[in-house]
Parts: C-alpha cells; sequence; structure tokens
C-alpha cells in the first residue's frame, strides 16, 4: 500500500458520545471493535469495491471500511444515500455543502465511483497533512489525514489534539480502532 498501515497507528478508539449511538456500556477501542463488528454483515455486500479501490489507491481496504462504518454505518443511516440532514452524499459521506467541502457527487451512493472519489479527498487529505506536517511519521500523516477528512486540514493544528475539533472529539482514533478490526477480518 501507498500510505501507512493502520495497524502501526496508536489509537485510543471511541469517546462516550459515539460508543452511544449503540448504547454500549463502554468506550474505547472494545466500542469501536462493537460498532465495525455490527456493521460487518452489511459491509460485507460493498468488500469487493472497497478491495477494488483500495487496491488503486494506495489506501488500504480496511481504513476505507472504517470509514464507511463511522460515517454511514455500513449505509444503514442513509436516505436515498444522503446523510448529514442532505450535506453529505454515499457510504463515506462526501460533504456537498457549498460552505464546507463543496464536492459534487459522483456515481450512485454505495458505487466503487463513489467509493473511488471519497478515497480520493482521503488522499489528499493525507498528503496535505504531510505538507503542513513535514515531520510528522507516516503513521501520524495518516492519522491526521483521517482527522482532516471529517473536518478539513485547516483544523489539524497537532498531532497530541488531532481529534479536538472532529465529530465527538474522536473521529481518527475511532475510525483507525475500526480499521484495526476490518483489517482482522478480512479487509
Amino acid at each position: 500500500m501507498g500510505y501507512a498501515s493502520v495497524m502501526h497507528v496508536e489509537t485510543t478508539g471511541a469517546s462516550w458520545p459515539t460508543s452511544q449511538q449503540d448504547h454500549l456500556g463502554c468506550t474505547g477501542v472494545e466500542a469501536s471493535n462493537t460498532m465495525a463488528q455490527t456493521d460487518s454483515g452489511r459491509m460485507a455486500k460493498y468488500k469487493s469495491k472497497i478491495q477494488s479501490v483500495g487496491g488503486r489507491s494506495g489506501i488500504e481496504p480496511a481504513l476505507i471500511a472504517a470509514i464507511i462504518s463511522r460515517e454511514s454505518r455500513a449505509g444503514n443511516q442513509l436516505k436515498n444515500g444522503w446523510g448529514d440532514n442532505g450535506n453529505a452524499w454515499g457510504l463515506m459521506q462526501v460533504d456537498v455543502n457549498p460552505n464546507g467541502g463543496g464536492h459534487s457527487p459522483r456515481g450512485a451512493w454505495d458505487s466503487e465511483e463513489h467509493l473511488t472519489q471519497a478515497t480520493k479527498i482521503l488522499t489528499d487529505f493525507i498528503d496535505l497533512i504531510g505538507k503542513k506536517f513535514p515531520s510528522w511519521s507516516s503513521e501520524q500523516r495518516l492519522k491526521g489525514g483521517i482527522a482532516a477528512y471529517n473536518m478539513g486540514d485547516g483544523n489539524v493544528h497537532s498531532y497530541l489534539e488531532v481529534d479536538a475539533n472532529t465529530t465527538g472529539k474522536d473521529y481518527s482514533n475511532d475510525v483507525v480502532a475500526r480499521a484495526k478490526w476490518y483489517k482482522r477480518n478480512g479487509y
């Protein structure tokens, strides 16, 4: 893969607010693992598309699956492909809000074209974080890029507080923990 492996990225997992989406009695990696496992049945129908996009982009399929799990619960939280009150599109929730990402949706909400677009947005953020923080390791850049995928690179100010401005204040930590679960489970 062209980017760091999620298996080498440190993570604290999901915060309490994130874990409460599923009314869990735990937080951290345990909560992230539980949510990833909950989504795994729905995720299975996208596995070949995820693997294809991952192979072409240099991003581990497990990371793509983890973002799908976090963003749309493998499509379970979408209405006709839309989420975030109509501001985001598809499994990976591409931001279409003109005051946010301002992207135009590509492909059907569950298509390989959509996954390709969203994964390109992710790799662009990883690259931007690498330029912004050239002394960061490849693992830190990956985690920073994941955080930027949620809130933009302008909101990533330091590695120690990489999730300070993300949804649930845990986005990259939760996604990395879910990605590790998907990696261990065939992605």
